[in-house]
């Protein structure tokens, strides 16, 4: 569902409604008479859809997780709030950047449109910027040659599957972020598509190792093995971006979660 065009519809025909009341049938009503029904739900909308419209377009626009692709950092359930302006101002709908302010830094929490269906929302890590060369063999990340630091912290519990997972802490520039592990799963991605500029990819026992294109980013999630990311579909276009996550601000299953992220 393309919630953008929905409301930007619905924006259009309040508008019309709102401009037909206010400048004609307004004017031949008298005074103190009935407000007719299709100005009260319609018309009277128009400023709330307007505000709702702006905000969510070139401000902040809300997301849940749907997944548990980037857990310990972002966990299901969670409703995070997403930096509309960070990568630049985008017509709505068109989704057309018309400036620039700037661009995905490695370690950032993306969400972008999944490049196989751009009707979805996704959200990852950036790992890989234009130019990139990833490399994630034997279930560590190196970039351009240089192996990502990362070191051990204590096992993460997962409530819902009743186990423990190595939990690490790993620094992407300057971004240092929690991320699982787990060792005994397969060193190799089992499934890969046959994504656009998919010959930028190697693939092998014991992992893949990408050249990112320029205008593309590599994304992966923090539950590495439990992350269908750009080892799986591919690389990023930099016009499927939609915003950086930067704030935890509900989860009704746990209240503590609030303000967890940043």
């Amino acid at each position: 569902m393309n919630f953008a065009l929905i409301l930007f519809l619905l924006l259009l025909v309040s508008a019309a409604l709102w401009v037909a009341d206010h400048f004609v049938f307004r004017l031949r009503r008298g005074p103190g008479a009935k407000e007719p029904v299709w100005v009260e739900y319609g018309a009277s909308f128009f400023p709330v859809i307007l505000i709702v419209f702006l905000l969510r377009s070139f401000i902040v626009e809300p997301f849940k997780i749907p997944s548990g692709s980037m857990i310990p950092t972002l966990l299901v359930g969670d409703f995070i709030a997403v930096n509309k302006f960070s990568y630049g101002i985008r017509l709505p709908v068109l989704n057309k950047k018309i400036i620039d302010l700037g661009s995905p830094q490695r370690g950032d929490v993306v969400v972008f449109r999944y490049p196989p269906d751009p009707s979805l929302d996704y959200i990852k890590r950036v790992v890989g910027l234009p130019g990139d060369r990833v490399a994630y063999l034997n279930k560590r990340l190196t970039i351009n040659g240089q192996p990502v630091a990362v070191e051990k912290a204590v096992d993460y519990f997962d409530p819902e599957r009743m186990l423990y997972t190595p939990r690490y802490t790993e620094k992407l520039a300057d971004v240092e972020h929690m991320l699982l592990i787990e060792e005994d799963a397969p060193l190799h991605v089992p499934y890969v598509m046959q994504f656009p500029q998919r010959d930028n990819c190697l693939y092998n026992t014991e992992g893949v190792v990408c050249e990112v294109p320029s205008g593309h980013y590599f994304m992966m999630g923090d539950n590495r093995d439990n992350s269908q990311d750009s080892r799986v579909w591919g690389f990023v276009p930099e016009e499927n971006l939609v915003g950086k996550a930067f704030f935890v601000w509900f989860n009704f299953g746990d209240m503590k979660r609030i303000g967890s992220f940043r």
